[in-house]
């Protein structure tokens, strides 16, 4: 009984150590969490005295939460059963299937990681390419109803856009994205999830994917969280607004109740965003797409790398703005009760959201000396056509000749334009690409003969 027994030494640290966690765990922990719940607290309270738009408490659950509520409502579960009727799976196997989407779908959204870090460098982002100016701001859209849910609905130039728009309404709202699979690389994935974006399969005929996906824009619109989407479904590969797919829309029309509004409910309040830029990044990728007549594209990650060294090398340098000037121009915000008792339909609202955006996208020297080079009509002629039309011009200060001229150099700096100013030949579709917006506003049809004349002469 009182013989000597001898035990390993990893295991009388295990026995001492146990105790040690439990008390952290048990008692240090709590403190811990304490302490740092007090100060995302203070954080959220500051953030929102100077927000417009409150962040909601559903953006502020935690995403496994999150996650639980959306596999289990309903919908979803409704989806769920149907799901396995159809297929012949057991039950258990296709609740599985739309746990997986759920995870996929629910961002974990961060205040401090979004107000702390992401705003902050898309401001020192969008600063380092370009001059970054306002188009036009709707009066209406600064006193749009402070518990309707806002959705920002864009044309789609650049993945710039992402960052651009993030800078421009951070003192207004923290906006939650419709992010599509190219982002879902680690850790980018980890990042964008962060700052609220929710993953979308483009192109997915999965009913019971699509269905997880209707249900989360749903629930998230009902809470009032401020979202942005792309209508187009995808970057433009012409340079022009193209029409609304009616993905996002179709969910987020079925989920609205306008009867609800009476009873305490939301409105749901549709702005519009133009975006222009003098020079978008992804320019030769997406003519060349267009070439080729499809929408994948993938940039050479040694081309990229390349690329962002010489950016540092010129922001060493002292450059700044090395891409010339971009833009966003906010429209007037449609409502979506408004728009039903009027006895406007889905595809009605399509349709005026996109003529709107292409409304508001602003006219930059660079797409105006492409169109004017196209059309080979003069940019002071083009300029006065443009202002008939109501065109929003957002152009440099100096004049019609400051605006000439530094369109004709960021022409010349992506190699359109020779030193002399003539039109590269083999260069007439990237032309084409930059001067799209502005023949469309003119409401000219795209014509390449127009190009042939250019590259003739």
């Amino acid at each position: 009984m009182f013989q000597t027994v001898e035990i390993p030494v990893w295991l009388v640290v295990v026995l001492f150590a146990l105790p040690g966690v439990a008390a952290l765990d048990r008692v240090i922990g709590p403190g811990v969490r304490w302490f740092f719940r007090r100060r995302l607290e203070r954080l959220l309270a500051k953030v929102n005295a100077r927000l417009e738009r409150k962040i909601e408490p559903f953006k502020l659950m935690r995403r496994q939460d999150m996650v639980v509520r959306l596999l289990y409502d309903p919908a979803v579960l409704e989806a769920v059963a149907e799901h396995a009727a159809a297929t012949g799976v057991p039950g258990e196997v296709a609740l599985e299937e739309a746990r997986v989407y759920a995870r996929e779908i629910v961002p974990g959204f961060s205040a401090l990681f979004y107000f702390g870090f992401a705003t902050r460098a898309a401001r020192a982002l969008s600063a380092v390419f370009f001059r970054v100016r306002v188009g036009v701001v709707s009066e209406a859209a600064r006193v749009i109803d402070p518990r309707a849910t806002v959705i920002f609905v864009m044309n789609h130039r650049s993945n710039m856009d992402y960052v651009l728009v993030t800078w421009l309404v951070s003192g207004r709202a923290a906006i939650s994205y419709a992010v599509g699979e190219w982002a879902r690389v680690w850790p980018l994935s980890r990042l964008i999830r962060a700052m609220g974006a929710y993953f979308i399969r483009r192109g997915s005929h999965n009913a019971l994917y699509r269905r997880v996906l209707a249900r989360y824009v749903q629930m998230a619109t009902a809470e009032g969280t401020t979202q942005a989407v792309f209508p187009e479904g995808g970057l433009s590969l012409t340079g022009r607004v193209g029409a609304a797919r009616m993905g996002l829309l179709s969910y987020i029309w079925a989920g609205f109740d306008p009867a609800a509004i009476v009873k305490g409910g939301r409105d749901v309040v549709f702005v519009p965003v133009g975006l222009a830029y003098d020079r978008v990044l992804e320019d030769a990728l997406l003519v060349r797409a267009a070439r080729q007549g499809g929408r994948r594209f993938r940039a050479p990650i040694l081309r990229v790398l390349w690329e962002a060294l010489r950016i540092a090398l010129k922001r060493a340098g002292g450059h700044r703005y090395l891409f010339g000037t971009a833009a966003a121009g906010f429209g007037a915000p449609l409502s979506l009760s408004a728009h039903q008792a009027a006895g406007g339909d889905l595809e009605g609202l399509g349709v005026r959201l996109m003529a709107e955006v292409e409304r508001v996208v602003p006219v930059l020297a660079a797409p105006l000396v492409a169109a004017s080079i196209a059309m080979a009509v003069p940019v002071p002629e083009l300029v006065a056509r443009l202002e008939a039309v109501g065109a929003v011009l957002r152009l440099p200060p100096g004049g019609l000749a400051q605006a000439e001229a530094e369109g004709r150099a960021a022409l010349c700096s992506r190699g359109i334009l020779d030193a002399g100013g003539t039109l590269q030949p083999e260069m007439g579709d990237l032309l084409a690409f930059y001067a799209a917006p502005v023949r469309q506003r003119l409401g000219e049809a795209a014509a390449s003969s127009d190009i042939s004349a250019t590259q003739r002469t």
